[in-house]
């Protein structure tokens, strides 16, 4: 990361069908343009792609729950390298599906030389169930969250400074969001797992899921661009392995070193313009952090800012590139 005396997060957030962002890293090309112009804080779902990353130096990977806590400015964040990941698995997970993510570890290990201290497989099944709602939002339950909890403290002991979650589901019938215009009908899970496990541990958490047998079979049919990166692998754990390698550390609001960032190093938050209820955007309005609305990324949930009375405290945009813009000038001190 190149300082952080202005610093941008640019939050699309997991589940709710958003037009960019809401399949398979296809927001990545627009949270690398915001990182040209400054680091960005931003969710794990804006950049996983499976087996690719839109993730670079200048790109702050952290969780949502953990976004909350920082706009709460009830941690801090430390900008850190070369983190040590341990790795859940999920019980549940057939034999030979868990081989291939075994494999995955290995290939990721070799390749890339991220330090991947060793997995846990959990003592119980996590039990998963997820569905989407009549709202058309992403949503689910985990059953058995202790399993996770002991198997992350287990790995957290052995010296992990990162947690990878893998655990099973099963398949979707996920006809639109292959073509591109449904919702990610696991993500709304996904985030209820990495939520739990982040608010126990303090530490960099992400999710990948795991299918059945069926999913080590590639198909070769032809998906929609901003889902095809899900429909080429059986596995999509090499994403959340390379965000999480250098995924900033979690910190309390003591001993706060210079490099360390807080609230006060945020000058602006990037977010769908119909996604206006969430606490980051009550949090920087309340601060008086710019908070640039993008109008191209269209969500189900319909939350303007003209629904909750903030019309005059957002800056209104019509694509991310509009948003680089602003941030640009921003930087340079013009502010609107």
């Amino acid at each position: 990361m190149k300082n952080n005396d202005f610093i941008a997060a640019c939050i699309i957030p997991t589940g709710i069908g958003a037009s960019i962002g809401g399949y398979a890293g296809d927001a990545s090309p627009y949270i690398n343009l915001l990182s040209k112009v400054c680091p960005v804080i931003t969710n794990p779902n804006s950049v996983n792609a499976a087996i690719f990353s839109g993730i670079n130096d200048n790109i702050l990977y952290m969780e949502g729950y953990a976004i909350d806590m920082f706009f709460k400015e009830e941690i801090a964040l430390s900008p850190s390298k070369f983190n040590k990941i341990g790795v859940i698995f999920d019980k549940a997970i057939p034999e030979k599906v868990l081989n291939v993510h075994i494999n995955t570890i290995n290939s990721v290990k070799s390749t890339y030389g991220i330090n991947i201290l060793g997995y846990e497989l959990t003592e119980e099944e996590a039990g998963v169930d997820f569905n989407v709602s009549e709202s058309g939002i992403s949503t689910g339950e985990l059953k058995n969250p202790d399993t996770l909890i002991n198997s992350a403290r287990k790995l957290i002991d052995k010296g992990a400074e990162a947690i990878a979650v893998v655990c099973y589901f099963d398949t979707p019938d996920d006809f639109d969001y292959a073509n591109g215009s449904g919702i990610d009908p696991v993500g709304g899970v996904e985030a209820v797992i990495s939520h739990i496990l982040t608010r126990e541990f303090n530490v960099p958490v992400a999710h990948a899921p795991a299918f059945d047998e069926n999913s080590l079979i590639i198909s070769s049919e032809i998906v929609n661009k901003k889902a095809a990166a899900e429909y080429i692998t059986p596995t999509f754990l090499p994403c959340i392995l390379l965000g999480l390698y250098n995924a900033p550390k979690i910190i309390e609001n003591l001993s706060l070193r210079e490099s360390d960032i807080t609230l006060k190093n945020i000058k602006a938050l990037v977010i769908p313009y119909d996604c206006m209820g969430g606490l980051p955007v009550l949090k920087a309005i309340e601060k008086n952090i710019p908070v640039i609305a993008v109008e191209e990324n269209k969500t189900v949930l319909n939350i303007i800012p003209e629904l909750v009375g903030i019309v005059d405290k957002v800056i209104k945009v019509k694509n991310y590139q509009e948003a680089a813009g602003y941030l640009l000038a921003m930087k340079n001190g013009i502010y609107f």
